[in-house]
């Protein structure tokens, strides 16, 4: 069988194209076909030869030609006439390619991702996730696939509740955890919760995520930011807003690294008791300490007053999309009918298969791997810019995923060094970015770049440190 064919004087049909994509041979023809029209070689009007010349031509039988035109007819691509035989279909203006639409991030070519916020992706534990995946659908029950409790399958809630009350000294129950894609969407839907309740703006920390801020602003949120300092934020300033919650990370503060100290933790508790507000408690990588014992949950002060977000994003790999709020009694009914409205539940397969892993210890072994790599690339990160820029001053870097590196005096600035980063393929963060209202206050804070050690794989993290310290100069 010849798999070119020419009609109509120039027209190329090449079957081996679709067949090398696994399709059968009625599909190949059907797939060249579209092409030839998409791409104007088949002009609308002209006629194609009948499905005998056709086969003919190809040397296939005369039905798979026949069956392939009345598929393409239904599709639209070609029109069928009583006795004028087949021709391709008139088709509307085509758009002319254009500029990806404003406010979509175009994904820039870069050789080293030190970009904050996520762990090194191939460190992915498959082959944990895989065996735990395979036990927890051969249990699963029969309900796990279908429509179920906006707040997440009951086995991982449970599995849930047992390792935040020993990992992070959370208090709460199966009935008062919420399982979400992220903490962002958990965020979205306390915050639509509260706004039934009237609330009109948010406490959030001077600096911040500005994903984060997005959702508060286009929850028709106003934000109210609290300075911050060595201690975290300044939580003696919530009696002066009129906020009705305030976003903290207590912990880690992102990006600077410090941590709210103990006494304005009780400070912010009793702010939330007496204006009968809430406190969000972001700890999206509490598991990562490495130099003393981790500071847990500000939640325990009061489950009643603090909304706790949990994550796998740090721990596991943001494409897992999971999260998790432990809930205020109060506010469970309003935020479980609010996740179902905006999708029902997240995906039981993942919920069972992290509940899995929990339970078998694999989740905990995994972090406790983790902690190790990354203190490691950590140590690493600080002596490489204590030899070879030690004009930088690297802070933060108790906890977590990333640093701080605070720009030496009179350097151009964080945008220059951030360019210069990206013309060495090199992806960097700066403070400014994460600052709230950033065009209407003075910095608080030195200009510096906000690193993200746990981005790059193993084996490109020293071209990383490389690449960066070329850039940061001497």
């Amino acid at each position: 069988m010849s798999s070119w064919a020419t009609f109509g004087g120039d027209l190329h049909l090449d079957l081996t194209a679709g067949r090398a994509r696994g399709l059968g041979l009625r599909a190949a023809l059907e797939d060249a076909l579209r092409t030839a029209v998409r791409d104007g070689r088949l002009a609308p009007g002209t006629r194609l030869p009948s499905s005998r010349a056709l086969a003919t031509d190809l040397g296939i039988a005369r039905n798979t030609v026949a069956e392939a035109y009345t598929q393409l007819v239904a599709e639209g691509w070609l029109m069928s006439r009583q006795g004028s035989g087949t021709v391709v279909a008139e088709r509307g203006p085509q758009p002319a390619p254009s500029a990806p639409p404003p406010g979509l991030r175009q994904p820039v070519a870069v050789r080293y991702d030190l970009k904050p916020g996520s762990p090194d992706l191939s460190g992915f534990p498959r082959g944990a996730w895989l065996a735990a995946a395979r036990r927890a659908l051969a249990t699963a029950p029969h309900d796990a696939f279908g429509y179920g409790d906006p707040r997440g399958r009951i086995e991982l809630r449970r599995a849930l509740a047992g390792y935040l009350a020993r990992a992070r000294g959370v208090r709460t129950d199966p009935e008062r955890l919420l399982i979400c894609s992220g903490v962002q969407q958990g965020l979205g839907l306390v915050c639509a919760a509260l706004r039934e309740q009237g609330l009109g703006a948010v406490a959030v920390e001077a600096y911040g995520l500005p994903p984060q801020h997005a959702v508060l602003a286009a929850q028709g949120l106003a934000l109210r930011p609290l300075p911050l300092d060595e201690g975290g934020a300044v939580t003696s300033r919530l009696g002066g807003t009129d906020a009705g919650l305030a976003l903290l990370t207590p912990a880690h503060q992102f990006p600077t690294g410090a941590v709210l100290r103990a006494g304005r933790r009780t400070e912010a508790v009793h702010w939330a008791r007496q204006v009968g507000g809430y406190l969000l408690e972001d700890d999206y990588d509490g598991e990562f300490r490495y130099d003393r014992h981790a500071i847990g949950a500000m939640q325990a002060l009061d489950p009643e007053r603090v909304v706790y977000a949990g994550t796998a994003s740090k721990s596991l790999a943001p494409g897992v999309r999971l999260a998790w709020l432990a809930l205020p009694a109060a506010l469970v009914e309003p935020v479980a009918r609010h996740k179902q409205l905006a999708d029902g539940q997240s995906g039981a397969l993942e919920q069972l298969t992290l509940a899995e892993l929990i339970e078998s210890g694999g989740y905990d072994r995994h972090i406790r791997r983790s902690r190790h790599l990354l203190r490691r690339r950590r140590d690493r990160l600080v002596a490489v810019l204590a030899e070879r820029a030690p004009r930088v001053r690297v802070t933060g870097i108790s906890a977590g995923l990333h640093a701080v590196l605070e720009l030496p005096e009179g350097s151009p600035g964080e945008e220059e060094f951030q360019a210069r980063a990206l013309r060495a393929g090199l992806r960097v963060h700066t403070l400014g970015w994460s600052r709230v209202d950033a065009a209407d206050r003075p910095p608080e804070r030195p200009p510096a770049l906000v690193i993200g050690y746990g981005t790059p794989p193993d084996h490109a993290f020293e071209a990383a440190l490389d690449a960066l310290c070329a850039v940061l100069g001497p």
